[in-house]
């Protein structure tokens, strides 16, 4: 962009004209498929790929679970493309992403596959936990009491308080001094 800079005598103060040049025009075309017939017009078709997935979200704190569970597969847990026994090294978070599909005698069939994102070891686990229970709802209704039995439906609403003006932390408040 082309700038002039000029000077004004009387105010001894530089002041800077700037001259935009607008590009020209450009149009727009769109492709259409022309057939025989002049006046109709053919749309091109988009093709549409069957699902071989169910999916579901998960939430914990600020942890997010997009869990997907392939029928098809050999029985293996990926976590952000590891697996998750290199992912969750401590037997306890193991133990926490494998206890709704132990409930209902899934672990070892079909694959799940989850993106997890935010929060600690501990929210991410029990974020995907909450996907994969929501997923076995989805394929089969029937276990609903089952879950609901074990408390793998409800999701935990306890998040962290915000910080108020005035104090240190949520709650936590400054020193006092008496004297």
């Amino acid at each position: 962009m082309p700038t002039k800079i000029t000077t004004d005598i009387k105010a001894t103060k530089k002041t800077v004209k700037k001259t935009t040049v607008k590009p020209k025009a450009v149009k727009k075309t769109t492709v259409k498929k022309v057939t025989k017939d002049p006046k109709k017009v053919v749309k091109p078709t988009v093709k549409k790929t069957k699902v071989d997935y169910i999916y579901a979200v998960g939430r914990r704190k600020q942890s997010v679970a997009r869990v997907r569970y392939y029928i098809k597969g050999d029985g293996e847990i990926i976590i952000n493309t590891k697996d998750y026994k290199t992912y969750f090294p401590y037997f306890e978070y193991q133990k926490i992403i494998e206890g709704p599909l132990k409930l209902v005698d899934k672990l070892g069939k079909g694959k799940v596959t989850v993106k997890v994102v935010g929060g600690g070891i501990k929210g991410q686990a029990d974020s995907i936990k909450l996907g994969i229970s929501r997923i076995i709802l989805k394929i089969d209704e029937a276990n609903r009491p089952l879950l609901r039995a074990n408390k793998l439906l409800t999701r935990d609403p306890r998040v962290k308080e915000r910080k108020k003006y005035g104090l240190k932390k949520a709650r936590r408040a400054p020193q006092w001094a008496k004297r």
